[in-house]
């Protein structure tokens, strides 16, 4: 009987704050609660989330794409997710308002799709794009730091799952930071460290294009033929998607205090000036120096047969830089996970520093970083699968869904430009996914004869 009584207190409680009423009361949900974020923090949480080191791939994407293409898409990539990413949240406001406050996309998608949905198709597709993020990061901190350490010491043979084993640990260390909304300070300083590699990735671009010994610039689209220019285009695609991918814009939101209203569109401005100013100049820079021969990659441009071409002093700080914000942004992604764990293991009743919630916590976490941290040292080649991730996760999740939530939440009339501006989203950018997914898939076969176990690359 007093598990019963429990819960309807709680119940009560949170819906005297406006929060969710009738969603089940997990642990998890209830020290999400606990957050009293402002717009601020929630702007260094979308900024991490969504401005990190996948943007130095962008020159790659420009390079199957173009410069009217590429500069196109990266232009429509940022103006229709942060459409999106408003539509999101003008949603959970609208729901909180009706005394139902959503903590989690699936507690979205379950509400206004139905339960279904949330069970079979929003909620695994969120955990694999949030946990593939995990593991792209760790294997991406793993290559940064071979890259220092063979710029230190070249002729190195360390390998690189040994640097990838190396930042594990230091993600269990960081991952054990108990919510979201105690991460705002270590996302402000991610903040920084996008700005400072991003500005001295432009510098060494423009150095490296105006010296003498500048590699030869060819602007025509890359691929042998037409059929492999094509699936270079959705590709590319795939690639800008995932660079604007967020997958947990309800999860930030629910960091913020009630009431709500606003805050969120605060932090999207924030993060959108960081997006705009990093993302177009990391593109335009790189594409400008490389050409089509822009690797998937910027780092890998700036060396060549294992030797740095622009002043190592320069390549190392963007290396160092790069090397800590992954490490911010891969428990940024690893939250899903961690509320889940948490849901399922702590007990609600009990504090969020109890012993009692404080041993799983640490336990859950620690094993689900030794989990990505595994994927990510035998399986070095994952940039093809995280490119299918995308494909599959990120424009379907933050491009197609948001539209479809405002839709069915809202019913705007059928005869406005709202309802057709988001139904043409949903449907263009869903045909867009299976494309991209088809192309990303091409890209595992073709390049599956070199996939290795542990491949030291």
């Amino acid at each position: 009987m007093g598990a019963p009584i429990w819960e309807d207190e709680e119940a009560k409680k949170m819906e005297a704050g406006g929060d969710t009423v009738g969603q089940k009361l997990d642990a998890g949900a209830l020290f999400v609660l606990q957050s009293k974020g402002s717009w601020l923090h929630c702007g260094y949480h979308l900024t991490t989330s969504i401005v990190a080191p996948p943007l130095l791939s962008l020159p790659f994407a420009f390079a199957s794409l173009g410069w009217a293409a590429g500069l196109i898409c990266l232009v429509i990539g940022a103006a229709v997710t942060f459409y999106s990413y408003n539509l999101i949240s003008l949603v959970l406001e609208h729901h909180a308002q009706q005394g139902r406050r959503q903590l989690r996309f699936r507690d979205m998608a379950a509400d206004i799709l139905g339960p279904g949905w949330a069970r079979y198709y929003i909620g695994p597709i969120q955990f694999l794009v949030c946990f593939g993020a995990v593991v792209a990061c760790t294997l991406l901190a793993g290559q940064s730091m071979k890259a220092i350490y063979l710029i230190a010491n070249p002729g190195g043979t360390i390998k690189l799952y040994v640097f990838v084993a190396i930042f594990g640990v230091f993600m269990m260390i960081l991952a054990q930071l108990p919510s979201f909304h105690s991460l705002r300070h270590v996302n402000l300083v991610s903040l920084m460290l996008c700005l400072a590699y991003s500005f001295c990735a432009v510098a060494a671009c423009i150095y490296l294009g105006r010296s003498s010994g500048a590699p030869e610039k060819d602007y025509s689209i890359a691929g042998a033929n037409t059929h492999d220019r094509v699936f270079g285009v959705f590709n590319a695609i795939a690639v800008i998607a995932t660079t604007y991918g967020n997958g947990i814009i309800p999860e930030i939101q629910a960091t913020v205090a009630a009431p709500v209203t606003g805050k969120m569109f605060k932090g999207l401005c924030l993060c959108y000036a960081v997006v705009v100013t990093t993302f177009f100049s990391v593109a335009i820079s790189g594409y400008w120096a490389f050409g089509n021969q822009s690797q998937g990659t910027l780092l890998s441009n700036f060396m060549v047969d294992g030797r740095a071409i622009i002043p190592e002093a320069l390549l190392l700080i963007i290396e160092l830089f790069t090397l800590l914000q992954l490490s911010a942004v891969a428990v940024v992604y690893l939250q899903p996970t961690n509320e889940v764990l948490e849901g399922l293991l702590s007990d609600p009743r009990a504090g969020q520093y109890a012993a009692r919630n404080v041993v799983p916590r640490v336990i859950s976490r620690t094993a689900a970083v030794a989990l990505g941290t595994i994927i990510a040292a035998m399986v070095p080649f994952f940039g093809d699968m995280n490119a299918l991730i995308g494909a599959f996760g990120f424009l379907p999740l933050d491009f197609a869904v948001p539209a479809v939530f405002y839709n069915v939440t809202f019913k705007p009339s059928k005869k406005g430009v709202v309802f057709w501006l988001n139904t043409t989203i949903a449907v263009v950018f869903s045909a867009l996914a299976v494309v991209a997914s088809v192309a990303a898939v091409r890209q595992i076969v073709l390049d599956a004869n070199s996939y290795k176990l542990f491949a030291n690359v």
